[in-house]
């Protein structure tokens, strides 16, 4: 999918129903309101804050999700949420929201820019700081004493934080803030990622830290599924 996630959930929001297209945002945007449910009982039952999503590699729709994800428990108005990219190599999110990557995460711990110039407000609720400039020292920046001061600190202002970050396998970026998150939100791409890769993850992460699995690109085997358990019920409501 090429459209910009955050864009999708506004316009949802708006209630702005335009035919076929709209329908099937619609049903796209319940599969995200029942993950943000299933994450919401999750996080509030075990006390987290800070959540990270991440993948096995590369590729699997894990900023796709966070962006919706982010978005979807804004709107329900119940929590104040902060959204990270912490993905320094690539900063990806920021262009899913329609923000300006630089400055960001990487100017703040590289000590080039103070916190405040790296906040923005993508929606009511949702507050948002890009990753700034790539670098190779992504590491080195994220297990840093500034990187766990800011989320200790950053803790108490927010009800949730959610992070972007990278895909585990390929780089060491995750694991090394492995201890400074709460709980992670893994995706998996079916059809895609070796299972064999998953379970390495798994056991790399300790299921203890792990919320949750996320299927990515399952797709119900006839497009009729989809019309005859939720199209007509959107229909009427579109109306």
């Amino acid at each position: 999918m090429k459209s910009h996630p955050l864009s999708l959930a506004q316009k949802i929001l708006r209630g702005k129903n335009n035919g076929e297209d709209d329908r099937r945002a619609l049903i796209f945007y319940e599969q995200f309101k029942a993950l943000r449910a299933k994450l919401e009982y999750q996080v509030d039952m075990k006390k987290y804050k800070v959540i990270a999503v991440t993948s096995t590699i590369a590729e699997e729709g894990k900023t796709f999700a966070c962006s919706n994800l982010a978005a979807n428990l804004a709107s329900v108005g119940r929590k104040k949420v902060l959204l990270i990219d912490a993905d320094l190599r690539k900063s990806d999110l920021a262009r899913y929201l329609d923000i300006s990557p630089k400055p960001g995460l990487t100017e703040f711990l590289s000590g080039s820019i103070p916190l405040e110039k790296i906040f923005y407000r993508p929606l009511e609720g949702l507050y948002f700081i890009p990753g700034g400039g790539r670098t190779s020292k992504a590491s080195d920046l994220l297990a840093g004493d500034k990187f766990r001061s800011f989320l200790n600190n950053i803790r108490d202002q927010f009800d949730i934080v959610i992070l972007d970050t990278p895909p585990i396998l390929p780089v060491a970026d995750t694991m090394s803030l492995k201890d400074q998150i709460d709980g992670f939100v893994l995706m998996f791409r079916m059809r895609f990622t070796p299972h064999v890769m998953l379970r390495q993850v798994v056991e790399e992460l300790e299921k203890e830290k792990i919320i949750g699995v996320v299927l990515n690109y399952v797709e119900p085997q006839k497009q009729k599924y989809y019309d005859r358990y939720y199209g007509k019920y959107y229909q009427k409501i579109s109306k």
